[in-house]
């Protein structure tokens, strides 16, 4: 590996800056992708005789040879038809100017493709005769065809995707084609059990994959053509109130009959780390990689968010010898490729981050290993930091200047980086009621809004089952750095129960409220925010659920005690935020998180199957003793 160059980070904020002023200059008229590049369509064979559909842009300009960048999704690479064209490529309109052989493929089982759909399909390690095909076996397949068969080709493959094509992007480098120089994983579903789409902390995320999967579900054809017009989602809940739609609906065997999709039964039922699950974990199978990776992921990544962690890692892990790198900004799922990423909701990041992504980091990084074009100088961790909203740039991931510390939890609602004392109140209690869930927004909403990653946490301090404390205002900035590990000391009246932890950010009262901001390049709202000012503003850094009886391992369930105090530690997804001079830290404890997450009965049984007489309230207790410490494991980077 290369050595790698560090720009010294207080020059960061001035670079950004550029940018930002660069980026509000007029911006050229789109590509006309017609009257640059041909478009062919080929079903290339694969070693089982299953033959995937492929869709390929050949730049016009025959003048010099191309790289290949490549797509392989189950979304569809439509339109279908040699004469009807995308309107865009690449990552970035930038891509197209430069000049690439774009591929697009359907993967298996999915649209123009041969074969059987599995829902993130298992891999081989070592595949021992035709018969053992994989998205690693198909992209090695494929990757030999184009070599062959398209013209003007300059030997070298890269391939990218975002979400479900960021899978398969992992997948595809799995003991890689030595063709393939160049990958980016981008929001990569990784482990669904384990902090992906489907499962957080044990608990599964009802409401993102109710949405999704009422309208993502198996092919009904051997060869199916979506609608010329997309039609976009349509289930109708026939109410804009999410919560009190699945409130209605409760038990999740309802859910099932309305959805009527055998790809959520399997989500929904698997409700423990088991071989289903295990199966599907590529992280455990990326080895033989033998390209330069580039993985990227948002802050405010409400479906893949710890993929692109598990993936950055696995690579590092299993094949220390390549480039791996990761870069993660103040963006929504797949906002990178959107949006210039100056905001969220409410919460400004003063920095077009999302046109710094495109112009300093995706696009050097393939114009390196695909071009040969100079170097792109990437660090190891090319991280955005919200509060000073700044970019940072790392050796390694977490920052090795990160010192480890805990923020304890005190009686009558205190914070703060000292631990307990003797003559504290032993414990916090509250009463968890799945009748009356906590919900996870302060509005209705159907589907997840993707604003809920760092919304406005007041309306969860008002009530009885919520559990608050708070710093001291701030006298000086508090960075923290990678993963969020709470240490809690708990205890419930019944056989089991739910823990979400929440770390917030407190503006001070005084915050000037900002300027109107600019929503033309910014994620889209999904519902209109309540009316409040930023004085005050309690933002979500990072918030988890862990259910109890996955303590001691997510494939070994065990009821809880009821009454008796048990230590509940679990790892919530990595941050990169500044708490700036005068704010306030808090953590907010509380037993449900509806319908972002589904409800614990609060006792001991296999939850999909639980019946409404299952369902029970719950005693629960938060202890904070020097019997019985809580606290939360944070890395803190002084500058």
């Amino acid at each position: 590996m290369k050595p790698l160059l560090l720009l010294l980070s207080w020059l960061l904020p001035i670079s950004v800056l550029a940018q930002d002023q660069k980026s509000e200059a007029k911006r050229p008229e789109p590509l006309d992708i017609r009257a640059h590049y041909t478009k062919y369509e080929y079903r290339i064979p694969m070693r089982d005789g299953a033959h995937l559909f492929t869709s390929i842009y050949v730049p016009k300009d025959t003048s010099r040879a191309y790289p290949f960048l490549m797509t392989r999704t189950p979304y569809s690479v439509g339109p279908y038809g040699e004469d009807h064209y995308k309107t865009r490529l690449g990552p970035s309109e930038a891509f197209e100017r430069a000049g690439y052989i774009f591929v697009f493929q359907d993967v298996r089982g999915r649209y123009q493709s041969d074969g059987r759909f599995v829902d993130m399909p298992a891999q081989f390690d070592h595949p021992t005769s035709a018969k053992d095909v994989d998205e690693s076996t198909d992209m090695y397949d494929t990757v030999e065809w184009l070599l062959k068969n398209v013209q003007n080709n300059n030997g070298k493959v890269g391939i990218w995707g975002i979400s479900y094509p960021g899978f398969f992007t992992s997948a595809s480098i799995i003991n890689s084609h030595p063709a393939i120089k160049a990958a980016s994983p981008e929001a990569p579903m990784t482990n669904l059990f384990e902090g992906d789409d489907s499962y957080h902390g044990g608990a599964f995320m009802l409401a993102a994959n109710f949405d999704f999967y009422a309208n993502f579900k198996p092919r009904t054809e051997e060869f199916e053509l979506p609608p010329a017009t997309p039609t976009g989602r349509n289930f109708q809940y026939g109410t804009t109130d999410g919560y009190q739609y699945f409130l209605r609906h409760y038990p999740i065997s309802n859910l099932e009959t309305i959805i009527k999709n055998p790809l959520f039964d399997d989500q929904a039922n698997n409700a423990v780390y088991n071989d289903y699950w295990k199966s599907r974990d590529v992280s455990q199978h990326m080895k033989g990689v033998k390209c330069a990776v580039l993985t990227v992921g948002g802050w405010f990544d409400a479906e893949d968010l710890e993929g692109p962690f598990k993936t950055y890692h696995a690579i590092q892990k299993n094949n220390p010898a390549i480039f791996n790198a990761i870069a993660v900004g103040p963006w929504v799922h797949g906002g990178w490729a959107r949006y210039e990423g100056k905001s969220l909701g409410r919460v400004l990041f003063n920095s077009n981050s999302g046109d710094y992504y495109r112009e300093h980091i995706i696009f050097p990084f393939f114009e390196q290993y695909l071009k040969g074009n100079s170097d792109a100088h990437l660090p190891a961790a090319y991280m955005f930091e919200t509060g000073t909203n700044v970019w940072r740039q790392y050796s390694a991931w977490p920052p090795k200047e990160a010192q480890s510390r805990s923020l304890y939890l005190h009686a009558k609602g205190k914070l703060s980086f000292d631990p307990p004392a003797a003559d504290e109140l032993e414990f916090d209690e509250y009463v968890s009621d799945p009748r009356h869930p906590v919900p996870y927004v302060a509005y209705a909403a159907t589907g997840v809004p993707q604003e809920y990653m760092l919304s406005d946490q007041r309306f969860a301090t008002k009530r009885p089952d919520v559990l608050v404390y708070e710093s001291d205002p701030l006298e000086d900035d508090v960075t923290i750095a990678g993963p969020v590990v709470p240490h809690l000391e708990v205890s419930s009246s019944n056989t089991d129960s739910d823990f979400v932890v929440k770390l917030v950010d407190e503006y001070p009262p005084d915050y000037d409220e900002p300027v109107q901001r600019d929503v033309s390049q910014s994620p889209p709202l999904d519902v209109a925010l309540p009316a409040e000012k930023m004085g005050e503003y309690q933002m979500l850094i990072r918030g988890e659920p862990m259910r109890a009886k996955f303590r001691n391992g997510w494939d070994n369930p065990q009821p809880l005690t009821p009454n008796e105090v048990t230590a509940v530690s679990y790892e919530m997804q990595d941050v990169n935020h500044t708490f700036r001079r005068g704010h306030r830290i808090i953590v907010q404890i509380q037993s449900s998180w509806f319908p972002l997450v589904d409800l614990n009965p609060q006792t001991f049984t296999d939850i999909p199957k639980a019946k409404p007489t299952d369902f029970k309230s719950a005693a629960e207790r938060v202890y904070h003793s020097t019997a019985h410490t809580s606290s939360l494991g944070v890395g803190v980077v002084t500058r």
